[in-house]
């Protein structure tokens, strides 16, 4: 496996090459990155990334301050479809493709929709504004409330936030925790075993950068 740096527009994004399929995968504001022969990091990292970093390449585990609610891996453990009883839903929201979704969702743990992806191709910014309030975020497989924002700030400051990192980037207070949880590398999924993406904490506190492929779904009636 190949590891290939690339600096996207103030967002570094290490871009994981195997089997020749290419995965981007965000790592916010960077200054300065480089990776040795051996993979390991050559310079300081900002933000609190390099333990993930090194998390992602084999290392110890990251603590996160509350209101974070730590999960098992167990929770991740193969089920009938990938990490997930079952495909991500047929039509999910803002024109975000299947294929795509059930691949971060279900069969993938480190990697991510390549950056942009929710204001370029995604239809979000067409069919979302002030006007939308407080926007539920749905769990692509389930149907579950995951996150609901903006939260303390306006639509504006969302997307401002979310554009620079290149990736939806929620706050603690925008985060359902009755279903999300973070494991001890940072990783953030739902308890139904969807990958969402990951906390990378910075100066503001805990930033969840979140694929909008992975809370795309509707909710499910139970009725």
């Amino acid at each position: 496996m190949k590891l290939k740096l690339e600096i996207l527009t103030g967002l570094a994004t290490i871009v994981v090459h195997a089997s020749g399929f290419p995965f981007g995968f965000p790592y916010a504001l960077i200054k300065k990155v480089t990776l040795n022969s051996n993979g390991r990091t050559g310079s300081k990292l900002n933000m609190g990334i390099g333990d993930f970093l090194s998390n992602l390449i084999g290392g110890g585990g990251t603590k996160f301050s509350p209101p974070v609610v730590i999960g098992e891996e167990s929770l991740m453990s193969k089920k009938a479809h990938g990490t997930s009883a079952n495909p991500v839903q047929a039509n999910l929201r803002w024109g975000c493709d299947f294929e795509t979704a059930d691949r971060i969702c279900n069969f993938n743990r480190h990697y991510a929709e390549f950056a942009g992806y929710w204001d370029k191709k995604s239809t979000f910014l067409k069919d979302e504004s002030d006007a939308s309030g407080e926007i539920k975020f749905h769990d692509s497989n389930s149907g579950k409330i995951l996150f609901e924002a903006p939260k303390d700030r306006s639509f504006e400051s969302f997307v401002k936030e979310s554009k620079m990192h290149g990736w939806p980037s929620f706050r603690d207070n925008e985060v359902n925790w009755d279903y999300v949880r973070v494991l001890p590398n940072g990783e953030t999924i739902s308890i139904d075993g969807t990958h969402l993406g990951h906390n990378l904490p910075d100066s503001k506190g805990n930033r969840y950068c979140i694929n909008i492929v992975s809370v795309a779904g509707s909710p499910i009636s139970t009725e």
